[in-house]
């Protein structure tokens, strides 16, 4: 044992001390920080531009549809031709020209809209946005019922459903649907992508020593399972160490960011720090609903089986091979299970409890992904049991026959071994 940590120790001090994880470990916080903060200082920025939009009208209702608004100022010129307003466009300082047709048979009128340059979206919805109003209450009016509008105002409803679930204290907590998938679309995808980076860490760790002939000299004194386990496991604890660092950076510098970002004197206006207030204290209930612990507990199981798992495949497949590029064709039913548990992982978002979702949640192969995104709606304790007590049996079973093919492969050069002489390598007696 004391060979397997020292082999421990290499890997992860031969990693930890590179300058690309150093700058990788750094940055990437400063990344998932931006991607967090970059939506709400995009949605800030502003098109301030004044956009000068001729309307030539033959509706009537232009008037009533469209209003000068921000930067939106609309010059109504019903004499005008389409061609007049071409030549005149940069004179005339326009960005666009609306031309709105007369009423149809069903009171709706063609717009359409003219420019040297593609329109934004913001001027379209706009455009649509005031004629549809426009043209709804011209309809309304031609029905000659008084307060019509008022009456049909009053019918519109708008639902929203609230959902609770009890405890087994019997107590009843808000809960969020969205909020539940979110947390289990980030966890899930997590798995995937540290498991798919890690595994093919060790495939290419495996792959560079052996291509350099250090291995001949390491397994002379270390039997090729203990190296094999040993660089697994340092591995893992390089990626441990990295992800519990990007936690903290990221929500540290996501914290700096909205503190710097907020402003107390412009939330008091129109109510707006009640309504902050309501909003926060009905997200920390919903948050109060999910069972963080066991979250935080089943993604590090979930994390550490599943990277074990895949590890030992790569592992074996980086021993039979003496460069990247040989491994396309061997490393595919490796890469397929991992691919099918991220498409099952999208429809446990919508159907947590589904035969289907439930029984990828319980296979090995697909586990870690599936279950990390039924975990947040609640799953029960002998289902995560059964899950992680396969995955490990599974864990120790593939970890097994990746020794086998890997004590063959690492001292074998000059041969592009097939998958069916992989297998065969498993049943060698020396």
């Amino acid at each position: 044992m004391n060979k397997v940590f020292l082999i421990i120790e290499r890997e992860f001090l031969t990693r930890v001390k590179k300058k690309s994880f150093i700058i990788t470990t750094l940055l990437t916080p400063l990344l998932f920080a931006a991607l967090m903060v970059a939506p709400v200082l995009i949605q800030g920025v502003k098109d301030d531009e004044r956009k000068n939009i001729a309307v030539i009208d033959r509706s009537g209702l232009a008037e009533k549809a469209l209003h000068n608004s921000g930067n939106f100022a609309f010059v109504f010129m019903p004499d005008a031709t389409l061609d007049s307003l071409k030549q005149n466009f940069n004179r005339e300082n326009l960005y666009a020209v609306a031309s709105v047709s007369a009423l149809n048979e069903k009171n709706q009128p063609a717009i359409d809209l003219y420019a040297f340059k593609q329109p934004n979206m913001d001027v379209q919805h706009y455009i649509e946005r005031g004629f549809k109003d426009a043209v709804e209450q011209h309809k309304l009016e031609a029905f000659h019922i008084q307060g019509l509008d008022t009456i049909i105002a009053s019918i519109k409803t708008d639902i929203k459903l609230k959902t609770f679930v009890w405890g087994d204290d019997g107590r009843e907590k808000a809960t969020n649907t969205g909020l539940y998938m979110g947390i289990s679309y980030v966890l899930s995808f997590l798995i995937y992508m540290f498991i798919f980076m890690f595994g093919n860490m060790v495939m290419r760790g495996v792959i560079e020593e052996k291509a350099s002939r250090i291995v001949e000299v390491i397994v002379s004194s270390v039997k090729p399972f203990q190296l094999m386990m040993g660089k697994i496991t340092g591995i893992a604890s390089v990626g441990l160490l990295q992800f519990i660092i990007w936690i903290v950076l990221t929500f540290g510098i996501a914290t700096i960011f909205q503190g710097a970002m907020s402003e107390p004197a412009g939330m008091k206006a129109a109510g707006m720090e009640n309504m902050v207030q309501t909003d926060a204290s009905s997200i920390l209930s919903m948050l109060g609903s999910i069972n963080f612990t066991a979250i935080i507990v089943s993604f590090l199981l979930y994390f550490l089986l599943g990277y074990l798992l895949y590890a030992s495949m790569f592992a074996a497949i980086g021993s039979a091979v003496e460069n990247e590029a040989d491994t396309q064709q061997l490393i595919i039913p490796v890469t397929i299970p991992l691919i099918i548990g991220m498409f099952l992982m999208l429809h446990t978002f919508q159907y947590p409890d589904s035969s289907l979702s439930f029984w990828a949640s319980i296979i090995p192969f697909t586990s870690p992904m599936v279950m990390m995104a039924r975990i947040a709606f609640g799953v029960p304790f002998w289902q995560v049991s059964l899950s992680l007590a396969l995955l490990l049996v599974t864990f120790v079973g593939m970890a097994w026959m990746a020794g086998k093919i890997y004590r063959t492969g690492i001292l074998m050069y000059g041969k592009k071994p097939t998958l069916k002489e992989m297998l065969k390598w498993m049943n060698y007696k020396n």
